[in-house]
This record gives structure tokens, sequence and C-alpha cells, in this order.
């Protein structure tokens, strides 16, 4: 049985040393008022004081933030620091503020005035501000990054790093020209932090910031405070009626997450007749009502709030109590980002998913929703005319900035687009139809990735296995025991293999790789048929890998071995 995945996971030579340990935590504790750094927080601070990119995939509540404060505090220059929700930069402002002795820092979003934001460069420029704070909509402007190459920028920053894989659940264009953006500051040491990063979105997370020697510090992304619980449902009328008799009955506060706009204000509106105090949240709301929505939950003057995903990252509140799905999320990776939004302060938690089978028709058909031929070609023809910066081609194409960047994406996978400090340039002789042919292809082959996703979100909501070892598989982590915190665990069938007197593979005797098992989680491997992937787990009959151009596959890890499916490959 391979043992479970330790706490800290330096994937490469340790740092140089040049700014020693003792150094950082007497900085960490004047500075901050840290007491105690944590062996792995040590690991990627020292990395990144040093130079070295640093890429950190933990779970919520350890720390991250310290990470790039105490880094770039240790470091001369400006740190650059991306944040994707301005809710997200105010609370990070906020916290330096209260910090004893925190380097300067401003904010540059939107929200900001002309002479706020002109008081922050000028604070920038003067020494009197070190870390800037903006999202990644500011990076696509020119002038703020030919501002920013104007300043000593000497750490990169990129919070939520998962918004930068084209198959994670947040994904956002803007994130993708950050690569880009770093050379344009002169390419300093880039820290890229997310809570939750299966392999696949680790690794384009890497190719996507083009990491250097990354120091990878991987580690437990459990939490065990967080009861699972999935209820199956056959009727929509009935799932309905079991989400709401649920929400009324817990201790909040809490959220329920839905898959409709329509639906937030339905589930609001009744659970309000019910008693609660409860508010609907999406992303078409007028900016002031969703501010509304979030300060008063914050405050806690909301019982619950009724949201789509638009109501996640911005949410710095640590005794949320339940996060409730009343509809199946399109992936493990989103499910897990938002019910991990629950029990932050450690004291016990609940999480449950609603689950209608029928239900995944409608994340099959969002995931379906993809650029075509005509979007394709009028890209191609903006480049064609000379155009390179996104406003530009968006102009030429009649597109906007953001799609502009998703579909530059698509030509720069495919080979047909070089993206540089420029900006994007088409490639010498590169023919209209072919590189159009070829990023059809590409989307093609992200729906299968995307359906895969789905399927790996059925494979945990069907389960008869503890429902912990099957999440924390995907994203890579062994569990070797059952939770005991989980409905499969309560009601016995993780234990004893059985449900409803049906006999099924017992996940209590083995969940590790076996001990004849020739292959790892994180192998990379080569299918017969589908070509190259990643191992994402092994237990003791099925290993999960996730192949490049046809997603998530669950195979026989007998007939694996027997007919050969699999061999090892390098690099």
């Amino acid at each position: 049985m391979t043992p479970a995945a330790p706490a800290s996971t330096l994937r490469v030579r340790q740092p140089s040393g040049e700014i020693s340990r003792e150094r950082i935590q007497e900085v960490a504790r004047a500075s901050f008022g840290l007491d105690q750094l944590h062996g792995a927080q040590l690991d990627a601070i020292e990395a990144a004081a040093n130079g070295r990119d640093v890429l950190v995939v933990r779970a919520t509540g350890w720390g991250k933030s310290a990470v790039y404060q105490v880094a770039a505090a240790l470091r001369d220059g400006v740190t650059v620091i991306v944040s994707p929700l301005i809710a997200l930069q105010e609370d990070q402002l906020v916290g330096l503020r209260d910090a004893p002795d925190a380097p300067g820092a401003v904010a540059l979003n939107s929200a900001r005035g002309v002479r706020a934001r002109a008081q922050a460069w000028r604070r920038l420029r003067d020494g009197e501000a070190q870390l800037v704070l903006l999202a990644p909509e500011q990076l696509a402007k020119d002038d703020v990054v030919d501002e920013l190459a104007r300043l000593d920028v000497t750490m990169l920053v990129v919070d939520e790093a998962h918004c930068i894989a084209s198959w994670g659940h947040d994904f956002r264009p803007d994130y993708l020209a950050l690569g880009t953006v770093a050379e344009r500051l002169g390419r300093p040491p880039i820290v890229a932090l997310t809570a939750t990063a299966s392999t696949p979105v680790r690794e384009e997370i890497v190719a996507r910031l083009h990491l250097r020697d990354a120091a990878v510090i991987l580690g437990d992304v459990d939490r065990p405070n967080i009861r699972l619980e999935v209820h199956r449902h056959t009727e929509d009328r009935d799932k309905r009626v079991a989400v709401l008799d649920e929400v009324s009955a817990l201790a909040g506060p809490g959220l329920l997450y839905v898959a409709t706009r329509r639906a937030t204000g339905e589930y609001a509106s009744e659970l309000t007749a019910r008693g609660l105090r409860a508010a609907a949240y999406h992303g078409a709301l007028p900016a002031a009502e969703r501010r509304r929505v979030h300060e008063s939950f914050l405050n806690g003057q909301l019982d619950v709030v009724v949201a789509t995903s638009a109501f996640g990252m911005g949410i710095d509140k640590d005794d949320v109590r339940f996060v409730v799905h009343a509809d199946t999320p399109d992936s493990i990776d989103g499910y897990y980002q938002e019910l991990g939004r629950a029990g932050r302060d450690g004291r016990p938690a609940q999480a449950t998913l609603h689950y209608r089978p029928e239900d995944l028709a409608l994340r099959r058909y969002f995931a379906a929703r993809n650029p075509d031929a005509a979007e394709l070609g009028a890209l191609f023809d903006a480049l064609r005319a000379g155009n390179e910066r996104r406003a530009g081609l968006a102009e030429a194409s009649g597109l906007s900035t953001r799609r502009v960047a998703a579909l530059l994406a698509l030509f720069s996978d495919t080979g047909s687009v070089t993206i540089g400090r420029a900006g994007a340039r088409l490639r010498r002789g590169a023919p209209r139809g072919s590189a159009v042919a070829a990023a059809l292809e590409r989307v093609e082959e992200r729906q299968r990735i995307d359906g895969s996703r789905i399927d790996m979100l059925r494979e945990y909501a069907e389960t008869r296995r503890c429902r912990r070892q099957v999440l924390l598989g995907y994203f890579g982590q062994q569990l070797e025991q059952p939770c005991g915190n989980c409905d499969t665990c309560a009601d016995g069938s993780a234990l004893t293999g059985r449900v409803g007197g049906d006999a099924v593979a017992d996940a209590g005797e083995e969940t590790s790789a076996a001990p004849s098992s020739p292959f790892g989680a994180d192998d990379r491997v080569r299918h017969v048929e589908w070509g190259d992937g990643t191992v994402v787990s092994i237990e003791d009959d099925r290993i999960t890998v996730f192949f490049e151009s046809e997603g998530y596959k669950v195979l026989s890890l007998d007939l694996v071995i027997e007919n050969a499916l699999l061999s090892h490959r390098r690099g």
C-alpha cells in the first residue's frame, strides 16, 4: 500500500539559501506578526525570496498569502499581485495595513477613481508602496503594463492561479496574457498560488505562466471537518423540496449553489417565506446589488445566499456552516472549490450535493458552447491585417477583448500564432483554412475533456466507496482509510462494501496503488490508443489517467497490465 500524500512536497532542488530561514522567521514576526511559519511555508518563501519560480497548491486557510507577503518584504523593488476580484484585493489591503510593519501596498482597480489611482502610482514610483494589487483585466491594458515596466518589479504573484487553466473551473481569458506580461516586466520570479488544482491543471499553470525550474509545493488539500453527502433524486420537484427542507433545517450561515440565474431568485423567495434571511446573487445583478449581498453576508446579516458560481472567490468568511448544491456543478474542481468555503474556522461543517442524473445534461450543454469557424476566421483576418494588441484585434474582428484572448489561446496552442511582448502575430505562411481547422480540432478536444470532467463528477456522486477518498484521489492525494465523515462511511457501504444488499468492492481494504502496480500518481504514461497522459490516482482495481487529448479515463488496472495498454514515457 502506498503511503498517504505527505503534508508538503518540494518537487525540485532546494533554493540557494541566500536568504536564511532564520531571517525569514525574523521578518515574518516583525513585519506581519506571524510567530511561527510551518515548514512548507518556509520552503515556499525561501524559494521565492531567493528568486525561484514557485507554485503552491494548498488548502484554504493554509497561509498562502504569507508566502508572497513575507517574500516581498525580503526582496527589493515592487511586487505585483494579480488577484481576480476587487473584494479579494480590498481584504488583502486591510490585512497588510493591520500588520505591525508590512510594506506599503496599493490597489489599482476599476472601483478606484482617477485621483486614487494617480496617488497609487505616485506611491509606487516614490518607493512608499512595495506591493500593488490588481486584477488581470488591468494587465490587459497596455498603458498599465507600460507604467509597471518603468518600475523595478522583482516578483509577480498570481493568486487563484487555477483561473489560467482553460479546463479549470474558474477559467478567465485575461489570465492567459500573464506569461507575456511577465516578459514585458523583465521576467521577474513568479509565485503562483491556488487552493485546489488537479494534475492537468497544475501542468497547465506551469506551461501558461512559463514557470522555470519551479519549486512546486504540494500538500494535503483535505478538509476533514466538512461532512460530505450526496442525496440522489429522480424528480426535479422532489429535489427542490428536499433542498429547501435541508437548508431550512441547517444552522447557518450558509450557501446554496444553483445552476441558473432564475433559480437564485426562486429559491431565495421560498427560503424567505420560510423565515430565513435569504438573498439571491448572480453575475447579471447590478454591481451595487452584488456588493450589498456580499457585504450583508460577510457582516452576518444573511442566513443564506442563493447563488450561481459567480459568488465565489471573494468570500472571506470563516464561519460558513454549510454549502449545499441544488444542481450538479461542471467538475470536481469547481465543486471542491465551492464546498471549501464552508468550515474555514476548522469547526464541523456540511457539504451536500443534491444529484439528479438528468441534470448532467445541462452541464454538458454549457460545456458544448464553444467558438465557431466564423469567430476564428474573423480573428485570423484581423491578425493578417497587422493588428497585434487585443484592443485592435477586438475592434477589427468585432469580438470582445475577452473573446479575443480565448481565441488567441487556441491559435497559440495549435501553432498558428506567437504571443510575445509586442502582442500576437501570425506565424509566417500560416494558411487561414488550416489555422481555423486546427483551432476547431482543439475545441473538439476541449469538449471531450469537459465531458470527461462531468463523468468524474458523476463517479463521485454515484460512488459506493468513501466519498472523500474519491474526491481526494481526483487531486492525486491518496487517503489510506475511509474518512468516517461522509454518507457512505455513515451507512456502512464504504466499510462493508454493501449498499442495499448488493456486494461492491471494499474501499476500506485498499485505497492506494497495489504493491504490484507499476504506476504511481503523477507518472507520465502513454496509452496505445489515447496517447500521452498523466496518472491521477490508483486504487486496488482501477487507475485514473488524464489524457491530453481525451480527458479523464478510469481503467481496469488488471486489463491495463494484462494487455500492456500503458507504458511509461520520458520527459
